[in-house]
């Protein structure tokens, strides 16, 4: 029989009742040794983003200061003139570790006695994902606003300036194929942002594209689900992957901003393209710890991990806002 928690009276008052109430019968409780199996969100940072100062934070509140190489001038020369001199200086961009996020659980001694599954395994797991989860949204839902201006909207493109990206109100109107008037097949989106890294002389390998599961399905719908197309040996629909498209490495997550709580239209999402380059990620699980609690008797697991991010190179970034049909 379970361990009473709730100190609902037995009948007559004896004292805290089991569930179901005491009928004269015993009956035990069979718990099944295995868990259902749990899902979560697939999570990109890990891909999209650098971590070279990853090693150099301790705690909530350090900054690391990154140095950007400083661009010279060339100058026309001709014989017997003075020479221009310059004196180069490095541009700094700060990465602010200024970012924190926690769990704190108790397995109390009664239920860790009658547990048959290591309770504190299982939430670390857990815990683990969730504090996965939550930084990649965090991190996507904040690296909008430092975008290059040329890099998104109606006019996108340094160099063509012609180039549209969408804006909130007005989106792409995306479609997999066969547009019509003001719509946009996902194929055509890909390639505009592809152009847009190009004129801003981005790298080409590297390139990453995060995308929802509307999207993702639609480019599964397109032409390029014709394996030929593709150079693989078989269709997109027959193994599932999305691969690579226009030097982008496709991600696919339902964790990019949509709709009216990101400050969207509804039915509008964003999508982000660039190159690891452009955005800086650091994280350090700084404390993860089991206590005995002061208050009952149980173990504490509680964890802590810090982090921060920045967009070092708005240039190497670009965004979409899109409305899926």
């Amino acid at each position: 029989m379970a361990f009473p928690v709730d100190g609902t009276p037995y009948p007559g008052g004896a004292g805290p009742v089991a569930s179901p109430a005491y009928s004269g019968v015993f009956i035990p409780t069979l718990w099944s040794g295995k868990l259902i199996e749990k899902f979560y969100d697939a999570t990109v940072l890990a891909a999209i983003a650098n971590t070279d100062y990853a090693g150099e934070i301790s705690n909530q509140g350090d900054q690391v200061v990154i140095r950007q190489k400083p661009t010279l001038t060339i100058n026309a020369y001709q014989a017997d003139q003075d020479l221009v001199v310059e004196r180069p200086s490095s541009s700094v961009v700060n990465l602010d570790i200024d970012k924190g996020q926690y769990f704190a659980a108790i397995l109390d001694d009664v239920m860790e006695t009658q547990a048959d599954l290591n309770q504190l395994g299982m939430w670390a797991d857990d815990a683990s994902e969730q504090m996965k989860i939550t930084i990649d949204s965090d991190v996507l839902r904040g690296i909008a606003g430092d975008v290059a201006a040329e890099n998104s909207g109606l006019t996108a493109g340094v160099i063509s300036g012609d180039i549209d990206l969408g804006v909130t109100g007005t989106p792409i109107d995306l479609v997999s194929r066969a547009p019509t008037a003001g719509q946009v097949e996902v194929i055509d989106l890909i390639l505009r942002m592809g152009q847009v890294l190009d004129e801003q002389n981005i790298p080409e390998s590297g390139r990453w594209l995060v995308i929802p599961a509307a999207v993702a399905a639609m480019i599964k719908r397109s032409e390029l689900r014709d394996a030929s197309l593709t150079g693989d040996g078989m269709t997109m629909l027959r193994n599932g992957r999305l691969g690579m498209i226009d030097r982008f490495t496709l991600y696919a997550s339902n964790l990019l901003p949509a709709g009216i709580a990101d400050s969207l239209a509804a039915g509008e999402t964003q999508l982000f393209a660039g190159h690891s380059h452009g955005l800086t990620f650091a994280s350090q699980l700084t404390k993860m710890e089991t206590i005995r609690s002061e208050s009952t008797f149980g173990t504490i697991m509680r964890g802590l991990q810090v982090y921060g991010y920045q967009v070092t190179d708005g240039t190497a970034i670009t965004t979409a806002i899109v409305d899926p049909v």
